[in-house]
């Protein structure tokens, strides 16, 4: 989809109704895409299908239009186009830059621990936290990886990081940063602090990664605005559109809404959704000049 005027996405996922810190993300989204003159796009990303339901996808659409948010008519459900995430994951495969992986994350962790303990210091970890892939599956052959996968063996696609940036050297991996009032900065990006991350798993052809950085080009997403906890993995994106030769957005990272506890909202917590809020009496301007849109 080309557009001469910006292009904004709210992007949420239908495993859970809203809650605050979604109101905020939608809200700061509809805002920039006004002060620019832009378009706001909705995208359901339910690749997720063990838990994303369509109860939860038609209270996305409630919630939003309870707040007085309106979005270009058209909607993007993730879940109708694997085939887009199949083509891009095919690219990186033809490159030699994917390989099939079979550890269990139990076995992961088990080979973490075992390392750690033969070395007797800590194993680096990526910028969530979580302890880099070992590499254990790129030492197979060719031969014992086809037969693995002919067999019906649960597996997931990595990409080979070093190789994947070896690709990148002639020019530096960089995004623009945007503020309120369109200035912009340019950042460098390090995906090789988060080692051979997954594009995709057996019984679902993308992954987070792939998915929103296909979307985001075939949509024609000028603009990214998304909660600061999304920041690092902006590295990820920056490396894939570089290797697919997508164009990269501007970004903006917002601040993230805390409960008491000091914890991000978040529906794995039971954090108070818009619906709780809604059947209490809250009007959505107290929700709009309770987060400053006012």
């Amino acid at each position: 989809m080309a557009s001469s005027s910006p292009v904004f996405r709210f992007a949420p996922s239908p495993n859970g109704r809203l809650h605050l810190g979604h109101a905020y993300s939608a809200l700061a989204n509809e805002r920039l895409a006004v002060r620019f003159g832009g378009e706001l796009l909705l995208r359901i990303e339910d690749i997720d299908r063990a838990r994303c339901r369509p109860e939860f996808e038609q209270g996305i659409h409630d919630d939003l239009a309870w707040l007085g948010i309106s979005f270009s008519p058209e909607v993007r459900r993730q879940s109708e186009h694997f085939d887009d995430y199949r083509r891009a994951l095919d690219r990186f495969d033809a490159m030699g830059l994917v390989y099939p992986c079979f550890c269990s994350r139990q076995e992961v962790k088990d080979a973490v621990k075992w390392r750690e303990s033969e070395t007797g210091a800590p194993w680096p970890r990526d910028a969530d936290g979580a302890a880099l892939y070992p590499g254990t599956c790129r030492a197979l052959s060719e031969v014992d990886a086809q037969r693995r996968l002919e067999a019906g063996e649960p597996h997931v696609l990595r990409l080979v990081m070093d190789h994947a940036l070896a690709r990148t050297t002639c020019k530096p991996l960089t995004y623009r940063l945007f503020d309120e009032n369109g200035e912009e900065r340019q950042v460098a990006v390090d995906p090789a602090r988060w080692g051979d991350v997954v594009l995709a798993r057996k019984d679902v052809p993308t992954s987070y990664h792939l998915s929103v950085v296909t979307d985001d080009a075939l949509q024609g997403v000028s603009h990214v605005v998304r909660g600061q906890d999304l920041e690092a993995a902006t590295d990820i994106h920056v490396l894939l559109q570089r290797l697919l030769g997508l164009p990269t957005p501007r970004y903006q990272f917002h601040a993230l809404l805390l409960d008491d506890g000091g914890q991000k909202l978040a529906k794995s917590r039971l954090s108070r959704s818009l619906a709780d809020l809604w059947a209490e009496g809250m009007t959505p301007e107290t929700i709009r000049k309770q987060l400053g849109f006012t």
